[in-house]
């Protein structure tokens, strides 16, 4: 400010308005020149990708490892199957294993009615020979 104020003195004994007018805008180049911002930083790598690695562990605790665990249940229930089991199947059919092959079983949902499924169709198992004997 007391250097705007000396140019505008040293204009006005001058005499002239265009000398007192450049000076002004030789003052306001800088002052600009002076105020310049400075350069922004860069963000941090890490703290950027800070949102999407807890999206991902949010992610994967709420709905992948919950589904982990189902597919191993369901595999291990599939595995465990015998003929004499009571199942039902993905599309609501009741029935009795009668026959285990490697990738289907047999089951029996009346009399002389049998039906052949794949083994994953398989959905729970009402009761085993086995419970029926520990349960008596």
């Amino acid at each position: 400010m007391i250097l705007v104020g000396n140019l505008n003195c040293l204009a006005k004994k001058a005499g002239t308005y265009n000398l007192r007018r450049s000076l002004m805008k030789l003052v306001d180049i800088l002052l600009l020149a002076q105020a310049a911002p400075a350069t922004p930083q860069t963000p941090n790598l890490f703290m950027s990708m800070m949102p999407l690695i807890f999206i991902f562990i949010i992610f994967y605790f709420l709905l992948i490892r919950p589904q982990q665990k189902k597919a191993k249940e369901h595999s291990k229930l599939v595995e465990g199957i015998k003929t004499g089991d009571a199942v039902v199947t993905n599309a609501g059919i009741h029935g009795v294993v009668t026959n285990v092959k490697d990738k289907t079983v047999l089951i029996k949902i009346a009399d002389n009615v049998k039906v052949e499924f794949d083994r994953a169709a398989v959905v729970t198992v009402i009761k085993s020979p086995d419970t029926e004997a520990s349960a008596a």
